[in-house]
């Protein structure tokens, strides 16, 4: 299973460490993995209004579905409130 949903207002550094907290090893800035499942991270600044940028973090999850699907669920809380 391939998951790709997109943050905005946190950076990749969070990311990542979001996702060795769920498990996961960092192999370098872009990829972090577990012996289930793998993250591909991307960033870029967006505009949000007028000349307001954001950045907006990219996570594209793969594995098998069952496990795919509860990482992104439990990342994605981590990455929607202050202070994960």
């Amino acid at each position: 299973m391939r998951a790709e949903k997109s943050f905005r207002g946190i950076s990749q550094r969070l990311a990542r460490h979001y996702l060795t907290n769920l498990g996961g090893e960092e192999v370098d800035d872009d990829h972090v993995e577990a012996a289930d499942w793998t993250a591909t991270l991307s960033a870029e600044k967006v505009k949000a209004a007028g000349s307001f940028e954001l950045t907006e973090v990219t996570v594209v999850f793969e594995g098998e579905a069952n496990v795919v699907e509860p990482l992104v669920e439990q990342f994605t809380q981590k990455a929607m409130r202050a202070g994960g």
